[in-house]
Formats: C-alpha cells, structure tokens, sequence
C-alpha cells in the first residue's frame, strides 16, 4: 500500500522521469506484498513492515499509515457510546485481511474477536464494512470519505488511545539486487513525501 499523497505524487514524476520503466502494481495483504519481491518479479516492493524481515531482503523505512477501527453507521457497535470493551468486539464478527502465503503464518495482527471472516483483498473488507458484515480496522486514508459522510463510524477500542494505530511502511528490495537508478528514484521519492506527511495524519 501507498498513502495516496505519495502514491499518486510519486507516479506522476516516475512516468515523466523514467519513460521506458514498467511500473507495476500488486496490491496484496501481510506477506503477500513481499511475495513479487521474493520471486524477483519486481524489483522493490512498499509493504507493511512485517515483524521479522525476510533475511534476503533489505527494508529502508518510510513514513508510518494511521489505521482506525470502524463499523457501518447501522452496526450495532457503531451505536456504543465512548469506549468499546475488547469483551463487547468480541461478540461481533471481525473482518481481517489473511496472507495469501506462508510469511506471516501462525501470527496474528491486531485480531480482538473469536469470530473472524478473512479476506485476502483490501478493497473487498471495505465493500464488507460498508454492508454491516463486520468490524475491523482499516487504513485512514482509504475511509476518511466514509468516516465524513456517515457511512463508517469509528470505534473507540479500551486501552488503544486514538491515533495510536500506525502501521509502519518500508520499501524492500533484494539485498543481493539493489534498485537501479529508477528503483532508487522511487524510494527517495517516497521518503521526502514521507517526511512532510505526520505519521499519524
């Protein structure tokens, strides 16, 4: 995932700088979106930072994606005042996003609830929110419009101050293969687009 600020930004400026450069775009969960870099299909990748970093991958941080936790407007978390007991998400179905590969297999990620519906698909868990199928979290950016208009409320979470989810952001490429003067455009990019975004905006 690219925050959309430095995603549309830095695409813009890659294609007028690097004509003759495929520029390829997988949009994948967990380990997944180190999965094309591992197999050298692409070169570099921008993942989520997973905790232990796959040892023939070398990671160069970027800033950090605010993440909230959210319900439909007609869910019936959505209708609870002030802070939600992590005993109270637990009676509810959590939408999570599942690793399509073995890279992050027997960890979880931020799962409060016994009752989970996995999806390997961003833009599926969002269209499952919208629908009242569950709760769970999702990047800032990509509900803010939802959050405004109504659609989405979010949800207040005991013991998780607001503002505090921040999933950490790298670029990752081959140690063995490092990027070539556009791959280290792209990453040098990112990180000065990084740098004038607040981590937690």
């Amino acid at each position: 995932m690219i925050r959309s600020c430095a995603g549309r930004e830095a695409a813009k400026e890659f294609r007028e700088r690097f004509l003759g450069v495929p520029l390829r775009l997988f949009v994948e969960a967990l380990g997944g979106a180190y999965q094309p870099v591992l197999d050298r299909v692409t070169s570099l990748g921008v993942v989520g930072s997973l905790p232990i970093m796959p040892p023939s991958l070398t990671g160069e941080r970027l800033a950090g994606i605010a993440f909230v936790v959210v319900a439909a407007r007609d869910h019936p978390l959505a209708s609870v005042k002030g802070s939600i007991a992590k005993s109270e998400l637990a009676k509810h179905v959590q939408l999570v996003l599942t690793d399509r590969t073995s890279l992050s297999e027997g960890r979880e990620f931020g799962v409060m609830s016994p009752q989970t519906w996995r999806l390997a698909d961003l833009f599926a868990k969002h269209a499952f929110l919208l629908n009242g199928l569950g709760w769970g979290g999702m990047p800032l950016h990509t509900v803010e419009r939802d959050l405004g208009e109504g659609r989405l409320v979010e949800l207040l979470i005991e013991d998780v101050t607001p503002g505090s989810l921040i999933m950490p952001m790298s670029a990752v490429y081959p140690t063995s293969a490092p990027p070539g003067p556009a791959g280290r455009w792209l990453i040098e990019r990112l990180k000065r687009c990084s740098n004038q975004i607040p981590a937690a905006a």
